[in-house]
């Protein structure tokens, strides 16, 4: 036994200073790195947390955009990264959700390649309408739906709005023809130009309409009622029992980051969503603020990924 003692002091030795990193960070600058161009959601959130978590860890956190392949680039980016916490990914789920629904062949795995940190915050999206649209809620748009002869028309400014109509869709129990359009910006368009009959939008790109009475909202397809649009139920509530589906931005680091940083970087997200400023903004982008837990991060995850799955297949699109 005596022999042990110095092969285990040595052991101890080793993982001190390891130890003592985690403890201490951060010790200098991290970057977070988004994958779109400045000037995006993505990226707005990205350096409101910047600017937050700077003040509660007092090192300086530095937003680096690195754009293209649906978000591909930055990710596979963090996953090569050294897993010290000071290379962090401000990760869509268009990018950790989606794309796996979408292509065979990710350079990435979103579960095995990413240590979960928090999700920052919760983008629903709103089921909208044109005014002049006989339907008032989402019950009526459902019957009016099954009364036409053909397929409403619902506009989709990205993949993953086409796959939330789909399983909207497949839930209700109706048909809508999708017709693709170029951003978010593009569909509130087509709709308030009566072009197309309904539109599962991003909050933040429909608001103001809503809000000035140009469109209407008949539900939100969160979990619970967004913060903005109190008196909107959700879906799930106006009679589609199981209908949940929203984006979210999150924070991962790289598999193998030390569990000290993770939880650092977890309470220093929780932290900087609940500052009344930071609150207030994100809301104003369309946005309802979370700090989640890890495990609540992984969780999401785990269950969105499948969802995307089955209503790619609802839409038929197959996998690139």
């Amino acid at each position: 036994m005596k022999r042990s003692f110095p092969v285990l002091l040595l052991g101890l030795l080793v993982l001190l200073p390891y130890t003592a990193g985690a403890q201490d960070y951060p010790v200098k600058p991290v970057r977070m790195i988004v994958g779109f161009a400045p000037g995006g959601g993505n990226d707005i959130l990205a350096r409101l947390m910047a600017e937050q978590l700077q003040k509660v860890m007092h090192q300086p956190f530095v937003v680096e955009n690195r754009a293209g392949a649906s978000g591909m680039i930055a990710i596979e980016a963090v996953k090569r990264a050294d897993p010290d916490g000071y290379t962090l990914l401000v990760g869509p789920s268009s990018g950790m959700a989606v794309n796996p629904a979408l292509y065979t062949k990710l350079p990435y795995h979103p579960i095995k390649d990413f240590a979960p940190i928090s999700i920052v915050g919760d983008i629903p999206m709103i089921l909208t309408v044109n005014p002049a649209s006989k339907a008032k809620t989402t019950g009526e748009f459902i019957a009016l739906a099954k009364q036409s002869a053909l397929p409403l028309h619902v506009g989709s400014g990205a993949n993953s709005f086409q796959l939330a109509a789909a399983l909207f869709a497949d839930k209700a129990g109706i048909s809508l023809d999708n017709v693709n359009y170029k951003g978010s910006s593009q569909v509130v368009t087509a709709l308030m130009g009566n072009e197309i009959e309904v539109a599962l939008i991003d909050a933040a790109a429909v608001l103001p309409q809503i809000q000035s009475g140009r469109l209407r909202a008949l539900a939100v397809t969160g979990k619970t009622r967004f913060s903005q649009l109190p008196d909107v139920p959700t879906v799930a509530e106006s009679g589609v029992p199981g209908f949940v589906m929203s984006f979210w931005s999150a924070l991962f680091a790289p598999t193998g980051t030390p569990q000290p940083v993770i939880d650092k970087l977890q309470l220093a997200i929780k932290q900087s969503v609940a500052v009344p400023s930071v609150v207030e903004r994100m809301k104003q982008l369309g946005i309802d603020p979370i700090g989640s837990t890890s495990a609540e991060l992984a969780d999401t995850v785990a269950r969105d990924i499948p969802l995307y799955r089955d209503a790619a297949r609802m839409a038929n699109i197959k996998p690139e």
